[in-house]
């Protein structure tokens, strides 16, 4: 178990501890899970990476045409309007009203809650976890449970110090039980699906929400990938019938096409807490990205998740047999490698395996990143990531991101042929910032 004092500090119900370090010896930063390092040193940069990856694409598609770049970040972020949307359902002050009644019970459906439960939309799932852990905590420490070899998103940290609270973390191995009882808190966050696809079985969502409510702490669930990902690849039950006050899913992430959005359902007055708070900070969904979450409601469709699924295993087979399956770790919608083994990769490519890394593990991966991009149109969250995204090489093939790349050996080749690229400079501090950052 451990305990993640509001930003910079990790703690255990015991005491202090000190903070944990990767594989280099770096001091990981509790708030993200990952180290930072002289060229990536804060969200700041993190912001700048982002920046330089957009315009790393836009270049891209000015050369070769949009069709030039696959999306492997697990997220389509499709706009599905219709035409007549756009002067009814999309117009500021009446549109929301309009869709109001239908966008609840499309949302209820897809996330199996209670006929009067209430919606609502916010402008990414992080704003909802944020605006909710603020209106709901109490002032009261929060408890994170998390599947085992998991972790909370940043979302849950930052949203607790916002609210001035601290927050318990406990993976769903661990005795979760005598963290909340000690804690005395008032809402209990589950994550049933990281973002890096580390599962917790429903069995243990559903008794940790019956111990919870049994000491009087509301359940809110951090369904972003689980709420699809659970029930139609492991035949799990749908978010809400598993007990918990509210739930919150994304809506450009397994198998939901877009937007980028978050949607809320649960109990009324909770929900409706948590979207005034959510309106206090600006993090509502106006009324095109809330017509747009209907439509994606709407159309969506299971077999879409099984596709993406299906191809991102393949796409794990290819890039094991390149790379070795100690290295290549599989996650359901596709490979993965540790970003502290991918700085082992490029130091071992560039004979400096005994040296001093001049950069830290997350800014390898993102200067990876960018030459996947740049060279072969595959974009990763290691260029178009938010600031506290996860930093390991993950490869979540969207729907047609294979095919616009050329296939699964050819993405199998672009990561290979990216990492000598890297591996040539991995000792050039200065070189590995041009990559990341630009000039």
């Amino acid at each position: 178990m451990s305990d993640v004092k509001q930003v910079n500090k990790v703690t255990t119900p015991a005491g202090d501890a000190p903070l944990k370090s990767d594989s280099f010896g770096n001091a990981i930063d509790p708030t993200v899970g990952f180290a930072r390092g002289s060229i990536i040193r804060s969200s700041i940069d993190e912001a700048l990476r982002l920046r330089h990856g957009q315009a790393v694409a836009a270049m891209r598609v000015k050369m070769f045409g949009p069709e030039s770049i696959g999306v492997f970040t697990g997220n389509q972020r499709d706009f599905p309007i219709l035409p007549e949307d756009i002067g009814t359902l999309c117009e500021e002050w009446v549109g929301p009203g309009l869709a109001a009644e239908e966008l609840r019970q499309a949302a209820i459906g897809h996330m199996g809650g209670r006929s009067d439960d209430a919606v609502a939309t916010f402008n990414r799932t992080s704003a909802g976890i944020i605006a909710t852990i603020v209106a709901l905590a109490d002032g009261k420490p929060v408890v994170s449970v998390v599947p085992p070899g998991g972790r909370s998103h940043a979302s849950v940290v930052r949203g607790s110090k916002i609210a001035g609270v601290s927050v318990h973390e406990v993976q769903g191995d661990k005795e979760w039980l005598k963290v909340i009882e000690a804690s005395r808190s008032a809402l209990v966050v589950v994550t049933t699906v990281t973002s890096s696809l580390e599962r917790l079985e429903d069995h243990i969502t559903n008794e940790v929400t019956q111990y919870a409510h049994a000491l009087g702490a509301k359940v809110f669930l951090d369904e972003a990938y689980g709420a699809r990902l659970r029930t139609v690849l492991h035949g799990g039950q749908m978010s809400l019938q598993m007990g918990a006050d509210i739930s919150i899913t994304n809506c450009d992430k397994a198998g939901l096409s877009g937007p980028r959005a978050g949607v809320l359902v649960g109990r009324p007055e909770l929900v409706t807490a948590a979207a005034a708070k959510g309106a206090e900070f600006g993090m509502e969904a106006r009324a095109p990205i809330a017509a747009a979450v209907l439509r994606s409601l709407q159309r969506y469709e299971p077999d879409d998740l099984r596709k993406e699924s299906a191809a991102g295993q393949k796409l794990a087979d290819a890039l094991e047999q390149k790379m070795g399956k100690d290295l290549v770790q599989r996650s359901d919608l596709g490979p993965m490698v540790d970003e502290d083994a991918v700085l082992r990769v490029l130091l071992k490519l560039a004979g400096k395996e005994n040296s001093t890394p001049a950069v830290v593990p997350c800014e390898a991966t993102s200067a990876l990143g960018m030459v996947l991009l740049q060279d072969y149109g595959v974009l990763t969250v290691n260029t178009h990531g938010q600031p506290g995204a996860r930093v390991s090489l993950r490869l979540k093939p969207t729907l047609d991101a294979l095919e616009r790349v050329g296939g699964f050996d050819a993405v199998v080749t672009a990561v290979t042929a990216s990492l000598e690229k890297v591996a040539k400079v991995i000792g050039d501090r200065d070189a590995i910032a041009q990559l990341i950052v630009g000039k």
